[in-house]
C-alpha cells in the first residue's frame, strides 16, 4: 500500500502534467490570437494608406509567397470585407476600418484574459514543482511512512 507522501506524489505529478498541458494549450491560442492581430493590423494600414490613393493608381497586390501582381484601383471606398465561414460583403472603407477596429479591440480583451490564465497557470506549476521537489527530499529522507 501507497503511503500519504506517495500518493500525494501521484496527485501533484497529475496535477503537473495537466496544468502543463492547459499552459501549452493557452500558448498556443496566444500565438494564434498575436497572428490574428498581426493580420488585422496590416488590413487596418492598407486601409489607411488606401484613402490616399487616386482611382486607377498602379497597385502590387500579394498572392502568396512573397509574389505580387500589379492592378489598377477601380474604388478606394469599396472593401470586401470577410465576415465569417466563407461570407464577404462589400463595405465602403469607413465600415471597413471600424469593422476591424472592433476585432482588434475583441481580440486583445481576449488576449489580456488569456495571459492572466497562463500568468496563473505558470504560477501553480512553479508551485506544484517546489512542493514535489520538497515531497522528494521528505520521501528520501524517510520522514514520511
Amino acid at each position: 500500500m501507497a503511503s500519504k507522501g506517495e500518493e500525494e506524489f501521484r496527485r501533484l505529478t497529475y496535477e503537473l502534467r495537466y496544468l502543463e498541458q492547459t499552459e501549452a494549450a493557452i500558448e498556443s491560442r496566444l500565438n494564434m490570437i498575436n497572428a490574428v492581430t498581426t493580420d488585422l493590423a496590416y488590413a487596418s494600414m492598407t486601409l489607411e494608406s488606401m484613402g490616399k490613393e487616386k482611382e486607377d493608381a498602379e497597385l502590387l497586390v500579394p498572392i502568396g509567397a512573397s509574389s505580387y501582381i500589379k492592378a489598377k484601383l477601380d474604388s478606394s471606398d469599396k472593401i470586401i470585407v470577410g465576415m465569417g465561414g466563407g461570407v464577404s460583403v462589400e463595405k465602403t472603407r469607413q465600415e471597413a476600418g471600424e469593422i476591424i477596429k472592433s476585432r482588434l479591440e475583441s481580440l486583445e480583451k481576449t488576449r489580456v484574459a488569456l495571459q492572466q490564465q497562463y500568468s496563473q497557470v505558470a504560477q501553480k506549476i512553479a508551485d506544484d514543482r517546489g512542493k514535489i521537489e520538497a515531497l522528494v527530499a521528505t520521501l528520501r529522507e524517510g520522514k514520511i511512512p
